[in-house]
């Protein structure tokens, strides 16, 4: 007869239970920081995600790290004990990996000291959340392309990729990575850049978060912060098919310093709006609005310079401060496209429903000057990323996956964005690694042989 390990211990009692308990008391006396465990005060508050539809999920224990030394602990623990292990850096994984059913979560939060030195290079903590970022670089005067969400780490971030609200002007956040710390999950810590453990270095950069190791720091090429104008233009009711449409034929080949996002909502009839960054001559961002608002008249149009700090703090909502968030439920997926959409599919698929959106955000420029093989991150080639989102709450969460599926698959067989993980993505590998997923599985086998670091849409 066989027996799980639940059956086990239900036979065998509180002999058992005992000594697991005991295994778990010895890591606790080993760490820096806390072990938080089932039943302790703050169990219930560590261990949500951001995602709160996974908020059901249970992990054994939750580790809130006080250094690296901490992480190595861990993941020998993890090793030794053969349980689900998981880094969490902000908490934001789309489908919740970062908190393992009945696993061990090492939690990075502490880890969020920033240097910035007087060459520019920052060293960035791997529980550094965007907000505190961006506010220690815009004091030194500095700027480094990364996610647009207050409370979202460094570490998920650029592990994925990283895309910019500055993106087309200085690329991907892994484009700036010069170096990093990284415990592997036979607890070395290892210092990787271009030169020293190359494999891992290309890894990290774009091979998605959770498969190599525990990142704990991070070293950035920061670039000088410039002025950058913020520009917003709304649309009448019923004018989405034509916006995207227009949209999509004037972004490709724009300069540089031109960022946008086209949003297409849900309803009765769908709503559009634009966003953008413009880093570059006034007069020059007017020009460029005026070639898309000539062939689809806004009834709003603004455009506002604003210091870079400034700016980041305005697409991450925090003007004039943030709002504190303990999460929200929702459903998301990706496609990256290579070529335009029918725009008017995709206004037809958001027509009647009652949530859900796809926000389309250029991609080109420094993105695209880069190989696809020269990082792990695969998509140099697109001209936009798509997020499609549907909030919890709005609709149940069996129609809200219907709703996402319908929008995901109805923008083509094309590629999706790891960052963005969708747990029912088809060929999720294929379409978030492309061909560098070899040498991605590969590099993952040789830093992790026993899939210490496993989960559904690991690379082990």
């Amino acid at each position: 007869m066989e027996f799980d390990r639940r059956t086990f211990i239900q036979a065998t009692g509180l002999v058992v239970l005992g000594a697991w308990d005991r295994e778990w008391d010895r890591l606790r006396r080993a760490l820096t920081g806390r072990l938080v465990l089932p039943g302790d005060d703050v169990y219930e508050t560590v261990r949500r995600p951001y995602n709160t539809v996974y908020a059901h999920r249970r992990p054994a224990a939750v580790a809130l790290c006080a250094d690296e030394s901490d992480v190595a602990r861990c993941l020998e623990f993890a090793a030794r004990e053969r349980i689900p292990v998981a880094a969490r850096s902000g908490g934001h994984s789309y489908a919740g990996y970062s908190v393992p059913e009945d696993g061990l979560v090492i939690d990075l939060a502490a880890l969020k000291a920033i240097r910035v030195a007087d060459d520019g290079r920052a060293r960035v903590g791997a529980g550094t959340r965007m907000i505190d970022l961006y506010d220690e670089l815009a004091g030194a005067g500095r700027l480094l392309p990364a996610g647009s969400c207050a409370t979202v780490g460094i570490g998920g971030l650029t592990l994925g990729g990283g895309i910019s609200v500055v993106g087309r002007k200085y690329g991907l956040t892994c484009d700036r990575l010069l170096a990093a710390r990284v415990v592997t999950p036979d607890g070395r810590v290892r210092r990787t850049d271009r030169h020293t453990e190359p494999d891992l270095f290309w890894a990290l950069r774009g091979g998605g978060g959770g498969n190599f190791g525990v990142v704990t720091s991070f070293t950035f090429d920061t670039a000088p912060a410039p002025e950058v104008v913020v520009f917003t233009l709304e649309f009448p009711t019923g004018a989405a098919t034509d916006v995207l449409g227009a949209w999509q034929e004037w972004m490709v080949g724009t300069p540089d310093g031109l960022w946008t996002v086209c949003n297409v909502l849900s309803g009765t009839p769908p709503g559009t709006g634009v966003v953008g960054t413009w880093i570059g001559p006034e007069p020059e961002l007017t020009r460029l609005l005026d070639r898309l608002t000539a062939k689809v008249t806004p009834t709003t149009r603004t455009e506002v310079p604003m210091d870079y700090g400034t700016a980041m703090r305005y697409f991450a909502g925090c003007l004039p401060a943030c709002t504190p968030t303990d999460g929200s439920p929702f459903v998301a997926s990706s496609r990256m496209l290579h070529r335009p959409v029918d725009p008017a599919r995709i206004v037809a698929l958001l027509a009647g429903r009652r949530a859900g959106r796809a926000q389309f955000d250029s991609f080109g420029g420094a993105i695209g000057r880069v190989r696809p093989e020269d990082t792990a991150f695969p998509h140099r080639h697109a001209i936009s990323s798509v997020q499609v989102y549907v909030d919890v709450g709005d609709v149940d969460e069996a129609e809200a996956r219907r709703i996402l599926a319908d929008l995901r698959d109805g923008l083509g067989p094309h590629t999706g964005y790891v960052n963005y993980i969708d747990p029912d993505m088809p060929d999720w590998q294929t379409a978030y690694y492309g061909r560098n997923l070899p040498r991605l599985r590969r590099t993952a086998r040789r830093y992790d042989p026993d899939r210490v670091l496993a989960f559904p849409q690991g690379l082990a």
